[in-house]
């Protein structure tokens, strides 16, 4: 059986479970998912408690992505449609994994750390996305409203609850601060670009580190404490847009929510995040405040693109020949690949494509 776009695999660590839409179904019609993977993980957790062993849990859940689904027991019971009964699942579940911690008598021994991966994508609509509040524009965009997650870090006894910091992290960060509490050194034959959270986590300190934003393999901002400067801007393109694909629905800023490429390298948009943290009032360039925040930038900029080492592209070439994952000979689903023919691929999405 040649299959030329199967549906998505589904792995336990590195085995096949199964596949999106076929063992583990999403009825995208009644927004049913009858198998909800939060009991694989509460069991895992189980299992290495029992034997003493310390573990690392990422669960992943996807119940908020289009297509939003939710279990039986949680739909319609929000006020917020599907997505809301999706969020409601997902504080439940997260409450299950604490309580859980809780009575196998390990939580002041673990450290459980919430975050996202982007903001809402809100080019889906109210009805299959979330809401960014006040920051511009939404997922697959590298302003605030796309770049900016929660992130709320749990440890009795090591975290004071309550506790609010204003530091600047990054997802990258998570790599770094896993080892320093496992108290394991990073390894020391490549540049880590993570740090380490625990001083912050802990001690409530504030590291000094600029945050930068990408699109593809360009740079298209940077941000210094709260000062922001846009080096391109752009939402998505016209094409797109007229299509009825809209990033940043309700939320156009002319000369920043722009649907082609602008570059302003030469002249960066620099804006004040805590008065304006939706973007939408670049600091005028005649000002003082503008030449002091721009000369700061250019020098942490420059520094960041000398020190900066090309990696290879992981996502550079697209090729339909999809081979079968381990585990799916014991499941029988198998599937005979089309014969490979790479192209370079095209990602809509990104500003500049790959070399």
């Amino acid at each position: 059986m040649v299959c030329v776009c199967p549906n998505i695999p589904v792995y336990n660590n590195s085995e096949m479970k199964g596949r999106y839409y076929e063992e583990f179904e999403i009825n995208v019609k009644t927004g049913i998912q009858p198998h909800p993977n939060l009991f694989e993980g509460l069991d895992f957790i189980s299992q290495q408690a029992v034997a003493q062993r310390p573990f690392f849990l990422y669960w992943a859940p996807d119940a908020t992505h289009a297509p939003v689904y939710a279990s039986k027991c949680f739909l319609g019971k929000s006020q917020r449609g599907r997505y809301g009964d999706a969020m409601m699942e997902l504080d439940d579940s997260i409450g299950q994994i604490l309580a859980h911690l809780v009575s196998l008598g390990i939580h002041n021994n673990t450290l459980v750390f919430f975050t996202s991966d982007n903001g809402a994508a809100v080019m889906y609509g109210p009805l299959q996305s979330g809401s960014n509040g006040p920051f511009l524009c939404g997922k697959e965009t590298t302003f605030e409203g796309g770049m900016r997650e929660p992130a709320i870090a749990w440890w009795p006894g090591r975290i004071p609850a309550g506790t609010v910091s204003y530091q600047l992290g990054s997802g990258m960060d998570l790599f770094s601060t896993s080892l320093s509490v496992a108290g394991i050194h990073p390894p020391d034959d490549r540049v880590i670009d993570g740090l380490d959270l625990s001083p912050v986590l802990f001690n409530n300190s504030l590291l000094d580190r600029p945050i930068f934003y990408y699109r593809g393999n360009q740079m298209m901002a940077v941000r210094i404490g709260q000062y922001k400067a846009h080096y391109w801007t752009w939402s998505n393109s016209w094409e797109e847009f007229n299509k009825g694909i809209n990033f940043c629905p309700g939320q156009e800023v002319p000369g920043v929510t722009t649907h082609t490429q602008e570059e302003h390298t030469m002249q960066p948009l620099i804006f004040h995040l805590g008065q304006d943290p939706g973007e939408r009032y670049p600091i005028s360039v005649e000002s003082k405040e503008y030449r002091d925040v721009l000369r700061q930038v250019t020098a942490v900029v420059e520094q960041h693109q000398t020190d900066l080492i090309p990696g290879m592209p992981q996502l550079n070439m697209c090729d339909l020949a999809v081979m079968s994952p381990p585990g799916c000979e014991q499941l029988g689903k198998c599937l005979k690949p089309p014969e490979p023919n790479p192209w370079k691929c095209d990602w809509p999405h990104y500003l500049v494509s790959y070399p």
